[in-house]
């Protein structure tokens, strides 16, 4: 009898600490935004149809959110993510349609191609010591250069109906480039938890000194941190490709604030050193349902970057004060029993 009131004990504190995390708001907000959705489109949200577009382009947010979370987790920024993506997306597509490439060798070769842009960007913030800011910041425009040199001003559209045909493929209307994004997701999360490098990455990111008093290089976690994050951007790249009815230089274009709200307004600190990858997940969810309220209400889309913008803002200043509030705590003496003498 104990030993069950134990459990429902531990069971209900442990939901409480749950039920006031940053996770089950956002749960909390999915959930009403859907059941907000489905009243306002009378009952059409949640059919079949709409569900398999909307998880469709879903896709795009979650794995762009998990590559700004990888650069973020060791205080580092990531402003090349559209850039690369629109790149690996556009090379993907001309090795296709124009040079007659595989569809699963133009994937690889887009996949790799990410992964060592990562890598070199990782390399040079390391070996220069320039901050990451301005390091991507030149990244991207060297890449949106690159980008319009492989397509200029046409959409190429005349690649692979196999690669086509998987980006739209949607048993029990889930499509399959959305269980790719939460597949990647699950192994981000594994990687990140459950093993020495994930950990590795973590521990440079939260406290570099005692990192590397530890006998943990930081660079090499910045440039492991890089290239995991090119590496998903790329996954995001071939995903976009095969879904979208063609690839041109407007392709990652709309990227950048998407992955940088996704895992700040999941809980992921700015300062590095911790994830938040269902937390990424869910405001990526919650900013799919703003583009879908915009849609449904015939609203401008600049209100959307609006709305998104001033809520990652808000996110920021929150975690700013809260962090401040527990820094002045620390720093505030305790009272002694019984007063001085």
């Amino acid at each position: 009898m104990n030993t069950i009131r134990d459990r429902r004990s531990r069971t209900a504190a442990a939901l409480h600490r749950f039920s006031r995390t940053t996770t089950a708001m956002l749960l909390l907000v999915v959930v009403a935004g859907a059941v907000a959705l489905e009243v306002a489109s009378s009952g059409s949200f949640l059919e079949g149809p709409s569900v398999r577009v909307f998880l469709q382009y879903l896709a795009t947010p979650i794995l762009i959110g998990l590559a700004q979370m990888v650069a973020l987790c060791v205080g580092q920024l990531n402003l090349a993510v559209g850039a690369l993506g629109g790149f690996t997306a556009c090379l993907t597509g001309v090795l296709m349609a124009d040079h007659g490439v595989p569809a699963p060798v133009a994937v690889l070769v887009g996949l790799l191609t990410a992964t060592a842009v990562g890598l070199v960007t990782g390399v040079v913030i390391v070996a220069t010591q320039i901050n990451g800011f301005i390091v991507t910041l030149a990244t991207m425009t060297i890449l949106l250069g690159a980008q319009y040199r492989l397509v200029g001003t046409r959409t190429v559209d005349g690649y692979s109906s196999t690669l086509r045909d998987l980006g739209t493929a949607a048993p029990l209307d889930v499509p399959l480039v959305f269980v790719t994004a939460i597949a990647a997701a699950v192994l981000l999360g594994a990687f990140m938890y459950r093993t020495v490098a994930g950990r590795r990455l973590l521990a440079a990111g939260g406290n570099p000194l005692a990192a590397r008093l530890s006998g943990i290089s930081t660079d090499r976690q910045i440039v492991a941190a890089h290239t995991l994050s090119g590496l998903l951007v790329g996954v995001a790249a071939v995903t976009a490709a095969a879904s979208l009815p063609g690839v041109n230089r407007s392709v990652g274009g709309d990227w950048l604030l998407p992955s940088f709200a996704a895992p700040i307004i999941g809980g992921v600190a700015l300062t590095g050193g911790s994830i938040a990858v269902f937390g990424t997940v869910l405001a990526a969810f919650v900013t799919r349902l703003i583009d879908a309220a915009r849609a449904q209400f015939s609203l401008d889309p600049s209100w959307v970057n609006l709305l998104i913008g001033l809520v990652v803002l808000g996110t920021v200043a929150g975690g700013h004060l809260h962090q401040t509030r527990l820094a002045r705590a620390a720093t505030t003496p305790s009272p002694q029993p019984g007063g001085a003498r």
